[in-house]
């Protein structure tokens, strides 16, 4: 099953994955090819002289050649010309597939429309603390393929739901779907198609871990998991408890942790630490190791991040709040003294923005849109100003500001339209926030 010898293996994308895949198939002395569909592809330059390279399209004629194909997560099994080479019975898989058929430790296995990098983290953070060698990567870091070359106990893979596509021998130890919200509707028919892209994370996964408070990462029938262990507010395996004013992260009848004793704050992360820990306490890291990790992690970049505080007002910066889904999160539960000025806008990616609509029509909550969907976001409620960038949308918004107000950027669409990535968008909000 793994013997690439001689075998004429054709990777489309190059970057940082392609070329693990590269170094990896070139090792088992694969025929390699490569195809970029950019004229001039990241890492092109890194690319060993005798492999070829072809640029700017898809060569279909290699592509019917091959005898597997490793496709880029970026582009879709449904695109024309790889439709062509699966009726000539071409192989295409990914390099998570790759990395899953000769993996032989056990593996966390996170995905979701929000929150799986937070999560990542906290597991690999948490088996860490237990003295475990952890490699962390896939979509998050370091591409799979090249946690190979070192020695790990455990490996903790974030993956999206275009990985998981072309993914069919993973077997994680536990595995979760933390949540699904529409996101990416420009590539699937539509949520259920989404959806279920994502639950293949649970097909022969020893423990699955789901979340009580949305159906939609409960899985049927393979996409099960042999055993379910649920997260949720209530009701759940791993929930939060309240007493006496206090609230307490729970495993079954145990406190792991009070909630004030964390570094992360927000109802949403509150439920990234529970699923965090099912997670962690399922390949057999203990509480201990599960607090500490809990106590020290400052959270992720970009992921309602306090940018800057002064003069009583707070600037947060959830720039990686890409889809409505992560918006309402942010939303859900928040308590700001004075006003909330929220900024959103971007490309939404085809997504329906209405379910924002409830959560910021309220009387202390000011809409700044920017950005390609900005007039659709400014339509769903009447305290909303519409503006072409989110520089504008600060200017404006800046001499308004009073103490106890919070500036907060959670713009529930991509940043691709004005930015070259949701990190440019999150570092330009923080240095707007400290200009006086």
């Amino acid at each position: 099953m793994n013997n690439y010898q001689n075998k004429t293996v054709t990777i489309i994308g190059l970057g940082k994955t392609g070329l693990s895949c590269v170094d990896y198939l070139n090792a088992q002395q694969a025929n390699i090819r490569v195809i970029d569909t950019r004229e001039n592809p990241v890492g092109a330059d890194q690319l060993p002289k005798d492999i070829p390279l072809h640029t700017g399209n898809l060569n279909q004629h290699w592509l019917n050649e091959s005898d597997m194909i490793v496709i880029s997560p970026g582009l879709a099994v449904k695109t024309p010309e790889i439709q062509t080479a699966l009726s000539l019975g071409v192989e295409v898989v990914g390099d998570i597939e790759l990395f899953c058929r000769v993996a032989t430790k056990p593996i966390v296995a996170i995905t979701g429309s929000n929150g799986k990098s937070t999560v990542t983290t906290l597991v690999y953070e948490m088996a860490k603390a237990a003295g475990l060698k952890v490699g962390m990567g896939g979509n998050i870091g370091i591409p799979a393929l090249s946690l190979l070359n070192e020695d790990y106990d455990l490996y903790v893979l974030e993956l999206s739901s275009f990985q998981l596509e072309t993914t069919y021998s993973l077997k994680a130890m536990a595995a979760t779907v933390l949540n699904v919200t529409e996101d990416h509707m420009d590539r699937y028919v539509d949520l259920e198609d989404y959806r279920q892209a994502k639950l293949r994370i649970y097909h022969q996964a020893e423990t699955a871990v789901v979340n009580n408070e949305d159906k939609l990462t409960l899985g049927e029938g393979k996409n099960q998991g042999k055993k379910v262990v649920s997260f949720a507010e209530h009701n759940a395996d791993y929930f939060i408890k309240t007493e006496n004013d206090k609230s307490y992260l729970m495993a079954k009848n145990e406190v792991i942790l009070p909630c004030d004793e964390m570094m992360l704050v927000g109802r949403h992360n509150y439920m990234n630490a529970l699923a965090a820990s099912a997670l962690a306490q399922a390949v057999g890291v203990n509480l201990a190791a599960i607090r500490t990790a809990l106590r020290q992690f400052r959270g992720l970049d970009h992921r309602f991040q306090l940018a800057y505080q002064a003069n009583g007002v707070r600037w947060i910066n959830d720039s990686k709040a890409t889809n409505v889904g992560s918006t309402v999160a942010a939303l859900t539960g928040l308590l700001v003294e004075g006003k909330l000025h929220l900024l959103l806008g971007g490309d939404g990616k085809g997504a329906d923005f209405s379910e924002l609509a409830d959560l910021i029509n309220q009387p202390h909550i000011i809409c700044y849109c920017f950005g390609r969907d900005g007039a659709k976001l400014a339509k769903l409620s009447p305290q909303s100003y519409l503006f072409e960038t989110m520089v504008q949308a600060i200017d404006f918004l800046r001499p308004t500001l009073q103490v106890g107000d919070m500036v907060l950027l959670s713009p529930a669409c991509a940043s691709l339209d004005q930015f070259a990535s949701f990190e440019k968008r999150g570092e330009e909000f923080t240095r707007l926030a400290q200009l006086n």
